[in-house]
């Protein structure tokens, strides 16, 4: 599987010599994501609460010759489920958890960078996941970061194959 396009879009953001800290690849799955920012050199953790995907992760860096850490947890049961300013960057997949969001927040440090995509409510027209719990509603990811710097803005329709996404790349404010 390949690296989403959003992220080969805006990896460079990834890769200013000046942002300390590792990136955070939420909800990775089988870790393409994180992988490939591994593979331009960068410290990388790969999240998730199944240890079958992370082992899947650990296996491909492995085969790959790529450095990261992979971290086995269930954010949605967890206490203050990530540690505060600790990331250069976010990237966050096809997941939603609306709960986490706040957390989300606060786990970037100052001039960091969250890349998010994920389902709307249009989705059901055109598959998986049907669930409202699981799906944005129009505007709503946007909102969430209205107040930091939007370097790319998206809700729509995405091609090949059809589904329904937004999706956000903002950096936090500096302040």
């Amino acid at each position: 599987m390949a690296p989403n396009p959003l992220l080969m879009r805006f990896s460079s953001l990834l890769e200013d010599a000046d942002m300390e800290g590792p990136i955070l690849d939420l909800a990775c799955g089988s870790g393409e994501n994180g992988l490939y920012l591994a593979g331009l050199g960068l410290p990388v953790i790969l999240a998730d609460r199944s240890a079958e995907a992370l082992g899947e992760a650990r296996r491909s860096a492995a085969e790959r010759g790529l450095a990261a850490e992979f971290w086995e947890v269930d954010l949605e049961n967890s206490t203050g489920p990530l540690p505060e300013e600790q990331y250069r960057a976010v990237l966050v997949f096809r997941y939603l958890h609306r709960p986490l969001i706040p957390h989300l927040r606060n786990a970037l440090r100052k001039g960091g960078i969250l890349i998010y995509e994920t389902f709307t409510v249009e989705q059901p027209k055109y598959g998986r996941p049907h669930n409202p719990d699981f799906l944005l509603r129009l505007g709503e990811l946007a909102g969430w970061f209205r107040d930091w710097q939007i370097i790319h803005q998206f809700e729509g329709l995405l091609e090949d194959p059809p589904r329904a996404m937004a999706q956000i790349v903002c950096r936090k404010p500096p302040e």
